[in-house]
């Protein structure tokens, strides 16, 4: 019986001291499991890129396929696993798989001018191509791996991201979902009626055009001075000018005066032949009555009456 004890005890110690060891063990498998199955879902996170204003010029670079999308968008949402699957192989391939979210990058969706989505370019050492074709994931292999973007026309020179052009569009773009934030602060933050912000956006669009307008005028005069006005002798001609239009105007109205005397003598020399004519007799050289004629004092009396009811008449 105390052999049987004593030999129970001695089994007994010898599996307590074993399970630590086994528990030991059986944790260190597990963590080792648990950290290889994690480092190629971090590898695949990681091959899918994400482009922003910042650093869009890296794609100028080498082989790229880039997405532009909206988290709202229900295609978006329907394509998102073949892209992500096909960004898998992008490693393998030699290609750069990307995404753009349109809602947080405006400036890339004016200098792409997207108008759909989703939205798929293909770039190849900054030449650009739009994917027309089917969107899965053997569809996307396919194209880049044969080659396929060949047979399609690449984005003219005068449209592409890094243009004059485009760069103008992307800061509209900007512009305007500035605009945008500033309006939903005013209305939702700080109370202001959405008449109201129309009103000081319109104010402010006037009063900038207004600011605009007069300083490339300052510029267009200090780069391009006029030589009419820059010569020194401008000013001297131009009253020289005027002394002579003075002149001759007062020239015209000498000999509107000088007209205008003609006529009056005009009119004293009929009046004088008048008289002379009276004083003579009736005009066809009969005298006049006894009793009928006038004096020549009497006469010029009464022409100059004459004279001065026809000025008042011709005055009314």
């Amino acid at each position: 019986m105390a052999c049987l004890l004593a030999s129970s005890y001695r089994s007994s110690t010898m599996f307590s001291l074993t399970r630590p060891k086994k528990q030991r063990s059986w944790i260190y498998y597990l963590s080792l499991v648990v950290f290889l199955t994690s480092f190629p879902v971090s590898a695949k996170r990681d091959s899918l890129k994400e482009v922003t204003d910042g650093t869009w010029e890296e794609i100028l670079t080498g082989e790229w396929m880039i997405e532009f999308y909206a988290p709202w968008c229900p295609a978006c949402q329907q394509l998102q696993p073949a892209w992500k699957e096909f960004a898998d192989w992008g490693e393998d391939m030699g290609v750069n798989i990307a995404k753009v979210d349109v809602t947080e990058q405006p400036g890339l969706s004016g200098r792409f001018i997207i108008t759909s989505l989703p939205t798929i370019y293909h770039c190849k050492d900054g030449v650009f191509r739009k994917y027309q074709g089917a969107r899965t994931k053997d569809d996307f292999l396919s194209f880049v791996d044969e080659q396929k973007w060949k047979s399609v026309e690449p984005v003219s020179s005068w449209f592409g991201p890094s243009s004059f052009l485009m760069n103008s569009m992307s800061a509209l773009f900007k512009l305007s979902m500035f605009i945008r934030r500033c309006h939903n602060y005013m209305t939702e933050q700080l109370g202001i009626p959405v008449w109201g912000s129309y009103v000081i956006f319109g104010l402010a669009t006037l009063f900038s055009g207004l600011a605009l307008g007069l300083l490339l005028v300052f510029i267009a005069d200090f780069a391009f001075p006029s030589r009419r006005f820059s010569s020194s002798d401008y000013y001297q001609k131009k009253q020289s000018m005027e002394q002579a239009r003075l002149i001759q105007r007062q020239e015209d109205e000498h000999e509107a005066d000088g007209e205008e005397d003609d006529d009056e003598d005009e009119e004293d020399e009929d009046q004088d032949e008048v008289w002379r004519r009276r004083r003579r007799g009736s005009p066809e050289g009969r005298p006049e009555p006894k009793g009928q004629g006038f004096s020549d004092e009497a006469l010029r009396k009464r022409a100059v009456g004459k004279r001065e009811e026809e000025e008042e008449e011709e005055d009314t």
